[in-house]
């Protein structure tokens, strides 16, 4: 998976058996041994898993009412969420989520999502609740990033990036980004990702994107004092 780079490798996921045999064909649910280890946490996912499984039959049952009144053929739908771990620090677990649905259309669609544990606070969070504001963390972070994007997207488009009024030209926010945390020697957070989802910097063809950043003196500045010594300033 493509955030695993900013991290450790999750060594295996965990789809609870009292839950996997109520799943509807389509649906998958996964999430790492690191965070099942967390119970609070673990509890936390395993509704998650409840309520999207329960969602997701529902809907699947409604779309098959729809397509026999319609006449038209049901084609099956596929709902699959997998949460993966970016890296485990002393003070933070931190994951990243990808998605992947399916409901009968042209084509399939994706999502990307990122969870925190405080391992002090024993409490759940975004990872941009560490940082003083939105506002800071687009000042911190927003020129590196849209330069790092260009440089990919120009790859993928095979001719440089003029920023215009053209369509996927200009830069989205860093808010409109996935903010993930990372760590290089899981003693400290030094770096931080950010996952682009499809037609936010590009069309769908172009896939998702993924920029990691170091953690910069400017940025380190912007983290809440409570946090603080977690991290670390990268290279």
């Amino acid at each position: 998976m493509r955030v695993r780079s900013l991290g450790t490798l999750a060594a295996m996921l965990v789809a609870p058996a009292a839950l996997h045999a109520a799943e509807p064909s389509g649906f998958g649910y996964t999430y790492p041994a690191a965070a099942a280890r967390i119970a609070p946490l673990r509890a936390w996912l395993d509704a998650d898993r409840k309520t999207l499984n329960a969602r997701f039959l529902a809907d699947v049952r409604n779309a098959k009412r729809e397509a026999k009144k319609d006449g038209f053929p049901y084609r099956e739908w596929d709902f699959q969420k997998e949460w993966s771990v970016v890296t485990e620090t002393p003070r933070f677990l931190s994951l990243s989520g990808n998605l992947y649905t399916f409901t009968g259309g042209a084509h399939g669609g994706t999502a990307s999502f990122a969870l925190l544990w405080d391992k002090a606070a024993r409490r759940r969070m975004a990872p941009t609740a560490v940082f003083a504001s939105p506002a800071a963390i687009q000042s911190a972070l927003g020129a590196a990033f849209c330069d790092r994007l260009d440089v990919e997207r120009a790859k993928r488009r095979g001719e440089p990036v003029k920023r215009g009024s053209e369509t996927f030209s200009n830069c989205p926010k860093v808010s409109e980004a996935t903010l993930i945390l990372g760590s290089t020697d899981r003693r400290a957070i030094d770096r931080v990702g950010l996952l682009v989802d499809q037609y936010v910097a590009g069309p769908y063809a172009e896939g998702m994107y993924e920029v990691t950043l170091p953690v910069t003196p400017q940025l380190l500045a912007a983290v809440k004092p409570d946090y603080r010594a977690a991290f670390a300033v990268g290279r």
